[in-house]
C-alpha cells in the first residue's frame, strides 16, 4: 500500500512512468469493478480507458496521493454510469462475451452467475466490498452513498445471493448455504464490523 501512495505522489507531479506503473497496478481491480457494472467487454474496455485518461488530465484533482485508489475507483463508476446512459451497453444475444476461464476474479462460473442476478446496485458494492477490500466509508465515498446505505445494500445483497444461489429465501437460504457453497463467507460477513 506505502508503494501504491508512493507511486501515486509521483504520479501527481506528472511523472508519466510513475502513472504508468500505478494504473497497471490496478487493471485488475478496474476491470473487475467494471464488469460489475458492465456486462460488454468492449463497454468494460471503454470505461478503463476513460478513467485512465481522465485520472491524466485530473491528477491536480486528486488532494491526497493516499486516497487515489478511492479516487479511481469513483471516476471508473462514474464512467460506467455514464456509458449506461448513453445507452452503449446493450449488446445483442451473439455479442455476449464468454467468459474466460483464465478471469481470476471469481473462483468459479457458479459465483460469477449468481452475482450477475443480482442488480446492479447489489453486485456493485458487494464486489467493491468483499472482492476489491474497499471499507464501507470508502464505498460510500466512490459511490456518493450514504455509509448506511451502503450497509443495507450489502445486507440486502447477500439475502439476494442467498435466494439466488439455492432458490429459499430468509433464513432456509443461509441455513442451506451452511454446507460449505463459496458463497457461504460472503453471507455470513458483517459489514457493521467494518474492515
Amino acid at each position: 500500500m506505502e508503494e501504491l501512495a508512493e507511486l501515486a505522489k509521483r504520479a501527481t507531479g506528472h511523472d508519466a512512468d510513475a502513472f504508468t506503473a500505478l494504473m497497471q497496478s490496478q487493471m485488475q481491480n478496474m476491470y473487475k469493478t467494471a464488469r460489475a457494472i458492465l456486462t460488454n467487454e468492449s463497454d468494460i474496455a471503454d470505461a478503463i480507458s476513460e478513467t485512465i485518461l481522465t485520472c491524466w488530465e485530473k491528477l491536480d484533482q486528486l488532494n491526497d496521493p493516499a486516497w487515489f485508489r478511492t479516487w479511481m475507483t469513483r471516476i471508473l463508476v462514474n464512467k460506467c454510469k455514464d456509458l449506461i446512459r448513453q445507452g452503449k451497453n446493450l449488446c445483442m444475444p451473439g455479442d455476449v462475451p464468454e467468459i474466460s476461464a483464465a478471469d481470476s476474479g471469481f473462483t468459479n462460473a457458479e459465483w460469477n452467475e449468481a452475482l450477475g442476478m443480482l442488480d446492479e446496485k447489489y453486485r456493485l458494492v458487494l464486489m467493491l466490498y468483499y472482492v476489491e477490500g474497499y471499507k464501507t466509508s470508502e464505498i460510500s465515498t466512490i459511490l456518493k452513498i450514504t455509509e448506511s446505505t451502503v450497509r443495507t445494500q450489502l445486507a440486502r445483497g447477500r439475502e439476494k445471493l442467498a435466494q439466488a444461489v439455492t432458490g429459499k429465501k430468509g433464513k432456509a437460504a443461509h441455513e442451506k448455504l451452511s454446507g460449505g457453497n463459496g458463497a457461504a463467507y460472503v453471507l455470513h460477513q458483517n459489514p457493521m464490523q467494518d474492515k
